[in-house]
């Protein structure tokens, strides 16, 4: 099983920033990819950014150029650095990690980010 503990989610003024964490424990395989999804009231929950083991990343169109996905495996953390916020970046902020084998996934809690205008 993989345990994840998030942390940074908050409220924060239009055009601001934020760092998301995500640490994971448990049994964590050398081959995995992290990310980050994301759910506003009334969506679906969508894909913000993703990160594998060796360190590929992958965008949402929406947060190319302004957020940054960065992962220590010598911790098992991934960040999300988000920058220049908007109003619709307002989600809950999901961390998720999967594995090829043992095949899993797993998710975060979640953590609500409000931006305010």
């Amino acid at each position: 099983q993989v345990h994840l503990v998030e942390s940074g989610g908050g409220l924060v003024q239009a055009g601001g920033s934020l760092r998301l964490s995500c640490a994971a424990s448990g049994s964590i395989g050398s081959l995995n990819v992290m990310g980050w999804y994301r759910q506003a009231p009334g969506k679906q929950r969508e894909l913000v950014a993703t990160i594998t083991n060796g360190g590929s990343t992958n965008y949402a169109d929406s947060v190319k150029g302004r957020f940054a996905i960065s992962r220590d495996n010598a911790n098992n953390t991934v960040y999300l650095q988000m920058s220049r916020l908007k109003p619709e970046d307002t989600a809950v902020y999901y961390c998720n990690y999967r594995r090829p084998f043992p095949p899993s996934g797993y998710w975060g809690q979640g953590t609500q980010v409000t931006v305010s205008s």
